[in-house]
């Protein structure tokens, strides 16, 4: 065991003072690849090494070959070139399974800070079957590879995913497709860098904040909404009082879950709930303070249903709701500078 680490402690220092080195290098090296969402693997773009048992084969034949030749040994001879012929047709197999293969990145769904990003992969082949392809984010401290075989004249989809640390505009990372079939003696593999973007928004306040008042406006009569014989302009926040009739029982089961508040059924037939989400409201925190807390309220906006707009310096989005609004709010905070 002592004998191990001995053997160990001269190599750690050594990696870590190359670590910048080799850093620098890949970010030069990837910068001269040109971005696209859809890949095809040509010799042009596929390199390919031996691996350590790859080196491991090597030294094993050469012992053979010297062997053969100071003993006379014919049948040494013979041993050494079919394992050598082996070894070279597996280096043509290792290569040819990527060769020819299209790889193609589908749109990425936009996430928060700190949450993994899904990356959903399509890999089509137009020739014979190939086996043990895996796809891995290059740089990705242990980041697992997916692996998958592609039949022939079929497509095969993988999915892998990376956590981006910080919000804003966020560039996929560069991806790397690989394989060792079949023998494992030398790997193959290619770099991919997509032109596919994400929006990354800011991770919300955890545990959140409750949402601001809701402030009251006149509408006309003629603009209320209709709901079983109702009239009724939206809803709004409970407030303690509210008739249990009034309370939107099909919300409460997930606001129970998310540690959201009940809401209400505003049921005058002449006011209008309105809740503004404002960079103002978020007074003493720091900026991604504020960020984090004005993503939470929209989260929370969007849950219950609510009317509301978003109120940051030098941008304002007006009054609304549904999935594209919340979506439209997300992204102004991700994008806030």
């Amino acid at each position: 065991m002592a004998r191990s680490t001995l053997l160990t402690q001269p190599i750690a220092p050594l990696a870590w003072a190359t670590a910048p080195v080799r850093r620098r290098f890949r970010a030069w090296w990837q910068a001269r690849l040109p971005r696209t969402d859809t890949l095809l693997l040509t010799q042009r773009n596929i390199y390919i090494l031996p691996t350590r048992a790859g080196f491991l084969f090597a030294g094993t034949l050469l012992l053979l070959l010297v062997a053969s030749i100071n003993y006379q040994l014919n049948l040494g001879y013979l041993l050494t070139f079919v394992l050598a012929g082996a070894g070279i047709v597996s280096m043509h197999l290792t290569h040819a399974t990527l060769r020819g293969l299209t790889l193609h990145l589908h749109p990425v769904a936009a996430v928060h800070a700190g949450e993994a990003a899904p990356l959903a992969v399509t890999l089509t082949n137009p020739g014979s079957a190939r086996w043990g392809i895996g796809l891995s984010v290059d740089g990705a401290a242990h980041a697992p590879r997916a692996w998958a075989d592609v039949p022939a004249g079929a497509q095969a989809a993988v999915e892998l995913s990376f956590v981006p640390d910080r919000r804003g505009r966020y560039e996929v990372p560069a991806l790397i497709a690989e394989t060792r079939f079949p023998l494992g003696l030398f790997r193959a593999w290619a770099v991919w860098r997509p032109a596919a973007q994400l929006i990354v928004y800011p991770a919300p306040e955890r545990p959140a904040a409750p949402l601001p008042a809701a402030s009251a406006v006149t509408v006309a009569a003629g603009e209320a909404r209709r709901t079983q014989g109702a009239d009724f302009e939206g809803i709004r926040v409970y407030r303690r009082g509210d008739p249990l009739k009034l309370v939107v029982w099909k919300k409460a089961a997930r606001a129970f879950e998310t540690g959201g508040e009940l809401m209400s059924r505003d049921s005058s037939s002449a006011a209008h709930w309105q809740l503004w989400l404002a960079w103002a409201g978020c007074a003493g925190l720091a900026d991604e303070e504020r960020l984090a807390r004005l993503a939470a309220w929209v989260l929370a906006a969007h849950r219950a249903g609510a009317t509301y707009g978003l109120a940051l310096p030098g941008r304002e989005l007006a009054l609304g709701q549904g999935e594209a609004h919340r979506r439209a709010c997300l992204e102004a905070l991700a994008l806030w500078h």
